[in-house]
């Protein structure tokens, strides 16, 4: 198991049409989300930045992520959150929501 965490601003003006959805999340976005071997999600919010952490329990990280970019529905979904975000300058290239360096642990 591998831990992730990264970070992306939230748009002020979308902070309700993003919480809306969040309360209500597609059951075929969450069944990719377990099919490709996340475990553990969550999305904080603070400041108008969104925290994400998840537990990642698969093999293949990179083919899993493709795995969910190519589902139609995660795309769907996608679409009505991505535009709620605002990248941050300093992510690396090809990232949307900004990796985290995890700088400490505890079991």
């Amino acid at each position: 198991m591998r831990r992730y965490g990264s970070v992306i601003r939230l748009k002020a003006e979308k902070e309700a049409e993003y919480r809306r959805l969040h309360a209500e999340p597609w059951p075929g976005v969450l069944a990719m989300i377990r099919a490709c071997g996340i475990r553990n999600y969550s999305i904080y919010l603070k400041d108008g930045y969104l925290f994400s952490y998840f537990e990642y329990v698969g093999s293949d990280f990179g083919a899993d992520m493709a795995k969910m970019a190519a589902d139609p529905e995660t795309q769907a979904w996608w679409k009505l959150t991505d535009p709620c975000q605002e990248a941050l300058g300093t992510r690396a290239e090809g990232e949307w929501w900004a990796s985290m360096e995890e700088v400490f642990h505890c079991d």
